[in-house]
């Protein structure tokens, strides 16, 4: 009788004889077993901006405030420009103003000015309050942006404005005053002879106004705490 050890293995469905413990199926199970490397390297979607609590609302460009940014963006820069042009016949009116004046002092003869001066200095004032005021409306009816908060030299700029803002309506008002009583070979007497104390007045906080949002040196109280 043949030894039991001897027999052969019982053959596999597939025909082939089981090879128990052979070191291929090791193989094969751990790597059936183990996952993907590319699997672990591969990163997970990002948040998206509602995941982190935004709404759609939030996350979408106000189209309306753009542009409402954008005009007032461009009607300063208006108002910066013809501010600065504003400075030339405001200068010719200043330079013009002694030769409008009646000469004549410690009991001299009175020299009244000539016609065509008081009318050159009158045109050249009535030329710099138009053009005063079409650079100030571009300023005032510039679109406001909410909680925009003025700080630095934009306060004094416009802190300035309320000097020579009354100025530039007093001072054509008392020229055109001073103006008739010359025209009318009088001395300028009253409030008409204000008249030039009030335009030098106008013409410094105008100027200075200018300068607070040009100079180049910004002094260190001008900023917003």
């Amino acid at each position: 009788m043949p030894d039991s050890t001897d027999l052969p293995s019982a053959p596999e469905p597939n025909g082939q004889p089981a090879q128990a413990g052979s070191p291929g199926q090791a193989t094969d199970s751990s790597q059936t077993n183990q996952p993907n490397p590319q699997d672990q390297t591969k990163p997970g979607s990002a948040p998206s901006l509602e995941d982190l609590g935004f709404t759609p609302q939030q996350t979408q460009a106000n189209a309306q405030l753009q542009t409402k940014l954008n005009k007032r963006t461009e009607m300063l820069k208006i108002h910066q420009r013809l501010g600065i042009v504003t400075l030339i016949p405001m200068a010719a009116t200043l330079i013009t103003g002694p030769m409008v004046g009646a000469k004549g002092k410690n009991g001299q003869p009175i020299t009244e000015p000539s016609q065509a001066n008081l009318d050159f200095h009158a045109a050249l004032g009535g030329l710099t309050t138009g053009m005063y005021f079409t650079t100030a409306s571009y300023a005032i009816f510039a679109p406001r942006v909410p909680g925009n908060k003025r700080r630095g030299a934009i306060r004094w700029h416009e802190a300035l404005a309320f000097i020579h803002g009354p100025g530039m309506i007093a001072t054509p008002i008392l020229g055109y005053m001073a103006y008739k009583q010359e025209n009318a070979g009088e001395k300028v007497h009253g409030i008409a002879a204000a008249h030039g104390a009030v335009a030098w007045t106008t013409v410094a906080a105008y100027g200075a106004s200018i300068v607070a949002v040009s100079w180049p040196i910004k002094l260190k109280f001008w900023e917003g705490k």
